[in-house]
């Protein structure tokens, strides 16, 4: 065994004589010791450098969120403006209402990043899978992105295989991957620039590849991409930035789908490619048919009457004059024990009912009207910010009839009402 010694010498002189007295100590414990502190010192350092940075790109974060909030709302608040001029033209009125919608779907997309972030870091988020055609969640996300992808001018080319290939996953969440990825690019590339999306297969991975001829990524910048707030271009003039959070949710869902991701890309201006790799389903779905889908029931029966409850005035005022002006004959209450006093007095077709409300939440007004002989046969409708898994299950255990996120789906309500 190694130990470090320390040998300390005096000399002087006694009776007339030279003296040296020697002597040698084991300091090993003092030396463990003391590189113990050393070590310490430089992980405290390394810590404190890390959050740091953790904690500056935290503040880039919530800058760039209020940048990015504050752009929808600019157009949303003008064309409101737009709209109280007197003598405005028919067209005037419907390009404003145009762009206030295409920044309300804008706000909701950087709403709807922030919540799968917490969600994921909560472990709330749970895969919905089934044998799934790949081809069907590219096809999703191309028409997500191409509204974005149009409106920068770019050229979107989907290249698919001949043959299906088909995985074990979740529908939804991989369209959100690919769309994630398409919006990176379009955001990422100058106006009318071309991204490239193309599936393949290598061996039992389905391979999936977004590539576009964009800003490029700098190589000291590659490996931090799919970190969190990370942006690749933080200057002002990349106003298109995002929240640096969509590419994290992307490789989260991919790795929770066993796959991985890489991204390349030969450095500013130069393009960037991203990878997906994605284990394949080891056998072909059933075909099975459930006959042409028809639009008989997507448009709902009018003269319903529909009881709108929202703590949220100006949600449920807007809801109701909305359902009015098509037809039905509309109410609206702004708590629970509100909700169930008015059910009784109304006697509603339909209630879309909040669940987060003062006095009486919605699950427990829902329980009280199914409890009354008069609800026999009211259909009620969860319209919530909670639309995770359990909080679906949660209100079906209520009595719901059906669960909406806000803000609602337009297509998705009526969908709703016409089968009610």
């Amino acid at each position: 065994q190694r130990i470090n010694v320390e040998f300390v010498s005096n000399l002087y002189r006694q009776d007339g004589e030279a003296v040296i007295q020697c002597n040698i100590r084991d300091i090993t414990k003092r030396r463990e010791t003391e590189q113990s502190l050393a070590d310490a010192l430089v992980f405290v350092r390394e810590q404190a450098n890390e959050l740091a940075d953790v904690n500056r790109r935290k503040d880039e974060f919530l800058a760039t969120l209020a940048h990015e909030l504050r752009n929808p709302l600019a157009p949303i608040r003008n064309g409101l403006q737009i709209m109280k001029l007197p003598k405005v033209d028919a067209a005037t009125v419907e390009k404003s209402r145009a762009i206030m919608e295409r920044q309300v779907e804008q706000m909701t997309r950087l709403i709807d990043d922030l919540m799968d972030v917490s969600r994921i870091n909560q472990g709330k988020i749970q895969l919905q899978k089934t044998r799934m055609s790949l081809a069907d969640a590219v096809r999703n996300a191309a028409d997500t992105s191409r509204p974005l992808i149009d409106a920068l001018g770019h050229e979107l080319v989907v290249t698919l295989r001949p043959e299906p290939v088909y995985l074990d996953g979740d529908l939804t969440r991989l369209s959100q991957v690919f769309a994630n990825l398409l919006n990176n690019s379009a955001k990422y590339t100058d106006p009318g620039g071309r991204i490239q999306l193309s599936v393949d297969r290598q061996g039992n991975d389905a391979v999936v590849s977004v590539k576009d001829n964009g800003v490029g990524i700098p190589a000291d910048m590659l490996s931090h991409v799919f970190d969190m707030f990370a942006q690749i271009n933080g200057s002002l003039e990349k106003s298109q930035g995002g929240l640096g959070i969509g590419l994290n949710i992307v490789k989260r869902l991919v790795v929770m789908h066993g796959g991985s991701i890489t991204a390349a890309s030969g450095g500013p201006g130069l393009g960037s490619t991203f990878t997906v790799r994605l284990p394949t389903a080891l056998s072909v779905p059933d075909e099975k048919s459930d006959g042409p889908i028809t639009d008989e029931k997507t448009i709902p029966v009018a003269c319903r009457r529909i009881l709108v409850v929202d703590d949220n005035r100006d949600g449920a005022f807007t809801l109701s004059m909305m359902l009015k002006h098509m037809g039905n004959d509309t109410r609206t209450a702004h708590d629970g024990l509100e909700a169930v006093t008015m059910s009784e007095a109304f006697k509603p077709n339909v209630i879309l009912m909040d669940i987060g409300m003062p006095k009486l939440n919605g699950y427990d007004a829902c329980r009280r009207i199914r409890e009354q002989p008069w609800a026999d046969g009211m259909v009620i409708i969860a319209l919530t910010g909670w639309g995770q898994a359990e909080d679906r299950q949660k209100s079906q255990d209520a009595g719901f009839n059906g669960h909406l996120v806000k803000p609602v789906d337009h297509a998705a309500l009526m969908k709703l009402l016409a089968n009610s």
